[in-house]
């Protein structure tokens, strides 16, 4: 899979059964904007930095936005997990060498979808080291509204697996958009959960500034082996990836109850089974 002219290409391996990737998966790179959703690219402002940005200029687009830099000078994240991260946009002097470009430039890092032996579907693993604070990938997937996610939030739980991450950064109670990667989407799709998980969701806005659509950007928050399997949870974020379930096993079938916003938890969540296999796990969804 290449995912676009300038990410490295993905390798899909099945050495378990006879499963192929799913039948339906449309690889996108970008957000697609679903029904009645309009995802604006005109950026009021861009900053007047060149050649490119530094911590030290105080009109930079992270400084200017209220936030802070967010990137060292090798591109890693170096801030607090919860921080928003502003990158510069297209109105914006300095150039795409700019280190304050990184989840705009893609995903860098080479990548290999593989079924997993331990029954939880498909998985991503690293087919190199990637240092702690690397960006490895965006979740991208349709953008869908609150109400039509919960339309389908409703089909997904009797399905007992969702896909659906609510765009809850903007600290209001009221996250009218909600990215769904069922259909569409990119190698993210196929990332599992794990308890001790090895990359962190951050929010970053670059030409789209509205507050309620930012992208979602996994980052390792620790140096990732060559071979080891990529995870981020889907429950411990400071804004969750709400109402994945994660891949396993159920003793219920009475999902039906599940709520994919979180607002209300459901005992079903109780009987879901974590098979992510690290040292501190939950074993159960909660």
């Amino acid at each position: 899979i290449i995912g676009s002219s300038k990410s490295s290409p993905i390798s899909v391996v099945n050495n378990v059964d006879l499963e192929g990737p799913p039948e339906h998966f449309i690889y996108i790179n970008d957000y697609l904007p679903g029904e009645r959703v309009n995802i604006p690219e005109d950026p009021p402002f861009g900053c007047d930095c060149k050649p490119m940005c530094s911590r030290f200029k105080k009109k930079c687009c992270s400084i200017v936005t209220g936030s802070v830099f967010a990137y060292d000078n090798d591109g890693r994240v170096k801030v607090p997990h919860g921080t928003p991260i502003y990158e510069c946009n297209k109105r914006c002097k300095c150039g795409m060498e700019c280190v304050n470009r990184v989840v705009q430039k893609g995903r860098m890092v080479k990548l290999c979808i593989f079924r997993t032996s331990t029954g939880c579907g498909w998985g991503v693993k690293a087919l190199e080291t990637i240092p702690k604070g690397t960006f490895v990938s965006e979740y991208v997937g349709e953008v869908i509204t609150f109400d039509e996610a919960e339309r389908r939030g409703k089909k997904y739980d009797k399905e007992g697996q969702t896909y659906l991450f609510d765009l809850d950064f903007n600290d209001t109670n009221a996250y009218p958009f909600t990215v769904d990667a069922a259909i569409y989407g990119n190698v993210s799709h196929f990332v599992n959960h794990s308890c001790h998980p090895n990359m962190t969701v951050y929010a970053v806005w670059a030409d789209c500034l509205d507050p309620n659509l930012p992208k979602l950007a996994l980052f390792a928050n620790r140096e990732i082996k060559q071979g080891e399997e990529i995870s981020f949870d889907y429950l411990n974020q400071s804004k969750t990836k709400k109402g994945q379930t994660i891949k396993g096993e159920t003793n219920n079938e009475e999902t039906n109850n599940i709520k994919r916003n979180g607002v209300k938890s459901s005992s079903s969540y109780s009987n879901m089974v974590c098979k992510c296999g690290s040292k501190n796990c939950r074993k159960f969804y909660l």
